[in-house]
């Protein structure tokens, strides 16, 4: 039979395979790109060179000299940063500084998310980081440091190790955030080696101001920033990715400065011309496959009221853990757990994992608007069926990070 096919990235972190998507000839399918989808990788060189001209501040290594001890915080596995590739230019500038190996240590920050393990490190780290530096787990229940309160109310506590360090260097990526606008910056802080309470104090701060894409006047980043100041974060290096999850464009210096330079990147980056009132919207949830159902932003600005959304998860973990969000029982979770909602445009969502939980299915919505399939296969047959041989399709390669260019033009 014709067909026509599309291939997409799946499984971030477990091999980064290609899965091909295949429909009808009939149907009319929209393939949707970002901007930056095939920008190349930065060489070693040039993230040398990123380093070496920072944002606001004074060069890393000139930060680093009279320093006795150094933190590295990353970012966690729910997030597409690949610091392996940075690391050791960053580590050859703490070094040049004058810190030594044993004065260095590495603080996972997943903020309320789970801990990692040895395998994590190495994906997220490389080989020989676990191997030559201490990498330790933040805890948001113990080992806390006080340090007060930000002008929003906020009680600020934040690990024990990261304050106990003289020089601190957050490493991660820009990509977009439902609350904070864009990662990055000082979300390595709050809620990257934040309590629980403070998590749950930002997390709470809701207004028109907050969203997606938003970044000036956004009093949750306004209030994480405060926050960081207060840790005394050092020097930022933040990345924006192409397709492949690799390090595209680097930003790097003061928390703030370099990370309103480094949104203006990813706006450009990531935007995308959408497509409107379309029968069905695939949305690809790599890079950030834990998290698929971020998918569903991009995805609700494309479909038609009442159309189909869907969601392709391919992560063995299944959707992420978290603490302060996630469901711990039948009826119950955690501080910010609620029952699963569906955005009112939508008419279902079907949502196709190989990997599936029953857990899962609140992170995507009410169990009579979803419909859960191991398989694309399952899924065009019960697409076929319910659209028939005319159905316009959009298909978003990279849906949770790809922002509409209305969402990229926010201040």
């Amino acid at each position: 039979m014709p067909h026509t096919k599309v291939t997409v990235p799946t499984y971030g972190w477990y091999g980064d395979k290609p899965l091909d998507l295949i429909f009808p000839e009939s149907w009319t399918v929209e393939v949707r790109r970002m901007a930056a989808e095939q920008a190349p990788q930065l060489t070693q060189n040039q993230i040398r060179e990123r380093l070496a001209s920072p944002v606001g501040t004074k060069p890393l290594h000139e930060l680093a000299a009279g320093k006795k001890e150094c933190v590295i915080l990353v970012d966690d596995m729910t997030r597409p940063t690949k610091a392996w590739q940075m690391l050791p230019a960053i580590l050859e500038e703490i070094h040049k500084g004058g810190v030594t190996d044993d004065h260095i240590r590495v603080v996972m920050a997943p903020g309320s998310h789970k801990t990692m393990t040895l395998e994590d490190y190495v994906k997220k780290l490389g080989e020989n980081v676990p191997e030559r530096y201490e990498v330790f787990n933040h805890n948001p229940y113990e080992n806390l440091t006080y340090l007060g309160k930000t002008s929003y109310g906020t009680p600020v506590s934040v690990n024990r190790e990261v304050m106990n360090c003289d020089l601190k260097v957050c490493v991660g990526g820009i990509i977009p955030h439902p609350g904070a606008g864009y990662g990055g910056g000082a979300k390595l802080i709050l809620p990257g080696v934040a309590s629980i309470d403070t998590i749950e104090a930002n997390h709470k701060m809701r207004g028109p101001w907050r969203g997606q894409g938003k970044i000036e006047g956004n009093l949750q980043r306004l209030d994480m920033e405060e926050a960081g100041r207060m840790a005394g974060v050092d020097f930022i290096v933040n990345a924006v990715f192409n397709i492949n999850r690799d390090v595209a464009e680097l930003v790097c210096g003061d928390m703030v400065a370099a990370h309103r330079e480094g949104v203006k990147i990813a706006r450009r980056s990531y935007v995308t011309d959408i497509v409107s009132d379309m029968d069905i919207v695939v949305a690809n949830g790599y890079p950030q496959e834990d998290e698929a159902y971020k998918a569903y932003t991009i995805a609700t600005e494309s479909v038609k009221q009442g159309g189909e959304v869907v969601i392709l998860a391919y992560s063995p973990e299944g959707c992420r853990h978290h603490f302060y969000s996630g469901k711990f029982g039948k009826n119950y979770g955690g501080r910010a757990w609620e029952p699963p909602k569906l955005r009112p445009k939508i008419k279902r969502a079907t949502i196709v994992t190989p990997h599936y939980q029953l857990k899962d299915e609140g992170y995507y919505g009410p169990k009579e608007q979803t419909l859960w399939l191991k398989s694309w296969a399952e899924a065009l047959e019960e697409l076929y069926t319910t659209h028939g041989p005319r159905a316009r399709v959009a298909v978003y390669p990279c849906s949770t990070v790809q922002v509409s260019r209305s969402v990229a033009a926010l201040p």
